[in-house]
């Protein structure tokens, strides 16, 4: 059967009818480029925003008609001007050439892996018996999400990275990176610039798409671990259009605010046989269905209109536009974790997760794998505190009808006297105020907790390696009144015996002071148990610090010029750096939840303490292992320099000052070298940056008034209250 010419080139017009077909990104650029064109020029032109071109130029995104037809003959009248030039021929591949390895020459060998590559954290090897991932369903780096994708091939995503911080290799069974960004035109704004397509109108639909198209997810940071849940964040208008409320009303709580069961969004979730946590469809909802043998089913989802992101830990984040968002949370993502609560909730998840509670082990009676214990973890099971460890509400302490007294071990509140102020210390100029990086993270590094249960001793002999809970009398040591006590987070004296961590106690024994325990609570098993942790966020902060321009091999005075710009280099950064330390605090303030809401009754347990990471007593070696840090640096300043200080608040301290530098105050060797043992200042956690600086005088008149200059001389209080 015979077919005319006439017939073809009406099959061909037709095509060329259907649509304006632009080149491919690069060739769109080079047009410009070669016309001598801006950017900002061509949107000017174009009616739209640059960030709109940039898109185009980099496969992120298509125009849309009327600029769709307008831009079409823009670049066809570019590409009459300005033809590309001629591929060059492809010559024949060469023989490889025989490795010269007497010389070592590293050019006749096959390629290396990228060597700047970050490297993994520690515990993330493979697990040797877990059986080969599955390929994909869809291939790397493409848009997903339209339903006729198997059958169209869609042009690649390009990924954009953090400059100099080139990501690891996507995970095959998450090429589309943790999370992304729904915005309510159903563009999904990805990890390294990747765009998707989401075809979901309800929240069901949007957590199948996530699951079955999305390709989102990221792999176990340890090895007996399980793979991150794909987090899906909402604007407010993705919110409004799969039927949630723009804003949560209704409670003085925000972070308490849940929609009501009978919503019609849960109604739709629970109808198509999903499920919710205990925590409702809150700002952050976790919506599920019981895992399939290996496989989890279950999505996060954030609501940036529902205040999910915190401003004091992301500041300015919610704000962001959506392709911004998606960039600051796949940084924390890769860096620290993929995002499933607040900070503080992100700090406890991640320990567990770099310790997983349970590993494979093969039953010898059946030869089938089992949960078994994970070595150095804290287990499957909570464990109760010690009578002194606990809170007053807790069981523990309310039915053993216990008055035998708390830990009090927490960070530094303390103001110096004002009577012990000298004349020329009032005469200086200055206050200068420090602040120790990240001094919780710096505390957690090799530490040494309990892991097992308490065991209760009476007269035991003080062994400083062993982590628990000692009843000491230390009230007889006498102390510099222009220093604060050790001892007491407010920097008294005790007045008696009273219950201290290890490290408190330690530190009493290392000023020359003998002790006699009356009474002890001791753990046998211990480890370092947040060794992963520590490694793991000092990297992401050091790393973030470094990207904002504050590398470790500055000196003083570089150092202090890069910090007092390094938030205004890149707010985004910047705001992923905030979040880290949020992290650190809040982690450290987890592991000591008290319970929440109007209803609760002293003596009842709350949800917090069925979990196994409700250990108060890890919570208080960090602190003490802290304060005596300071109180450490403080001594040693002191013996330097003769300055004692006027103020510390938990990680910063405030000193009087002839200059409106710190390097006024610090000590330096005669060749200018900073002094070990006293303040130093520098990027690494556990040591100082400026914190503020203000009139002497200013800080004399907190003082009387009972006031902390050290609260106030940054210009405002920016501490996260701890278990946020």
């Amino acid at each position: 059967m015979g077919t005319s010419e006439e017939e073809l080139f009406a099959s061909v017009d037709a095509l060329l009818e259907e649509g304006p077909q632009l080149p491919l990104p690069a060739e769109r650029a080079r047009l410009r480029e070669a016309a001598g064109i801006t950017q900002a020029r061509l949107a000017a032109a174009l009616k739209t925003s640059t960030q709109s071109v940039k898109n185009w130029e980099n496969g992120r995104s298509e125009p849309k008609e009327p600029r769709l037809s307008a831009y079409q003959r823009l670049l066809n009248g570019w590409a009459a001007q300005h033809p590309a030039a001629p591929a060059p021929a492809v010559p024949a591949a060469p023989r490889p050439a025989t490795p010269d390895r007497s010389t070592g020459t590293a050019a006749a060998f096959a390629p290396r892996p990228t060597e700047d590559a970050p490297a993994p954290p520690r515990h993330t090897t493979a697990d040797p018996d877990t059986p080969p991932a599955r390929a994909p369903a869809f291939p790397p780096g493409r848009r997903v999400g339209n339903r006729q994708a198997a059958a169209v091939p869609r042009r690649p995503a390009r990924q954009r990275v953090v400059p100099d911080n080139p990501a690891p290799p996507p995970d095959p069974r998450f090429p589309h990176g943790p999370l992304a960004v729904l915005d309510a035109d159903g563009t999904a704004y990805g990890t390294g610039g990747i765009v998707l397509d989401c075809p979901a109108t309800t929240v069901p639909e949007l957590v199948e798409w996530t699951l079955r198209e999305s390709g989102l997810g990221a792999p176990r940071l340890h090895r007996h671990g399980k793979d991150a849940d794909p987090l899906i964040v909402l604007t407010a208008a993705a919110a409004v259009k799969l039927g949630l409320p723009e804003r949560l009303e209704g409670h003085e709580q925000r972070r308490m605010l849940r929609l009501p069961e009978d919503h019609p969004v849960v109604k739709q979730v629970t109808g198509a046989k999903w499920q919710l946590t205990r925590r409702g469809f809150g700002p952050w909802a976790r919506i599920y269905r019981t895992a399939q043998g290996r496989e989890r089913q279950c999505v996060q989802l954030a609501i940036l209109s529902w205040d999910a992101l915190d401003p004091r830990a992301w500041p300015g984040v919610a704000e962001m536009a959506p392709a911004d968002v998606a960039r600051v949370l796949g940084v924390y993502a890769q860096r620290v974790i993929t995002p499933r609560g607040s900070t503080a909730v992100c700090g406890l998840e991640l320990m567990t997760a770099l310790r997983p509670p349970t590993r494979a082990v093969r039953d010898e009676a059946t030869g089938n794998w089992i949960p078994g214990h994970n070595s150095g973890s804290l287990g499957t099971e909570p464990v109760d505190p010690a009578p002194p460890e606990a809170t007053p509400e807790h069981p523990v302490v309310v039915n053993s009808g216990w008055s035998g007294g708390f830990l009090n071990e927490e960070a530094y509140q303390w103001v110096r006297p004002v009577e012990t102020l000298s004349d020329e210390e009032c005469l200086l100029p200055y206050a200068i105020g420090l602040d120790l990086n990240t001094a919780f993270l710096a505390a957690a590094a090799r530490l040494t907790v309990g892991l097992s249960a308490p065991d209760h001793f009476h007269t035991p002999v003080f062994n400083p390696k062993i982590p628990g809970s000692w009843l000491v009398d230390l009230s007889r040591i006498d102390l510099d009144p222009r220093l604060p006590s050790p001892f007491t987070p407010d920097g008294t004296r005790p007045t008696g015996p009273a219950w201290y961590q290890t490290h408190t106690v330690a530190y009493a024994q290392e000023l020359g002071h003998d002790v006699h325990p009356i009474e002890a609570y001791l753990r046998r098993e211990t480890g370092a148990y947040l060794d992963p942790w520590h490694d793991r966020l000092k990297t992401a902060y050091l790393d973030t610090l470094a990207d904002l321009g504050v590398t470790r091999d500055l000196d003083d005075r570089a150092f202090l010029a890069a910090m007092e710009r390094h938030q205004q280099a890149d707010p985004a950064l910047a705001a992923v750096l905030s979040a880290i330390k949020a992290t650190v605090k809040g982690g450290v303030g987890k592991l000591r939840e008290r319970p929440q809401g109007r209803h609760y009754r002293q003596g009842e347990r709350w949800p917090a303490l069925e979990r196994p990471t409700w250990r108060p007593d890890i919570r208080a070696a960090v602190i003490s292992k802290a304060r005596v840090n300071m109180h450490r640096k403080l001594t040693n300043t002191a013996k330097m320099t003769g300055r004692y200080p006027l103020a510390v608040l938990s990680d910063c301290v405030v000193y009087p000052s002839p200059g409106d530098s710190p390097l006024a105050v610090l000590p330096y060797a005669a060749s200018g070298k900073p002094q070990p043992g006293a303040f130093r200042l520098g990027p690494t956690p556990g040591l100082a940056k400026l914190e503020g600086v203000q009139p002497m005088l200013w800080a004399v008149d907190l003082m009387e008034q009972g006031l902390n200059p050290a609260r106030h001389i940054k210009g405002g209080d920016a501490v996260l209250d701890e278990g946020e």
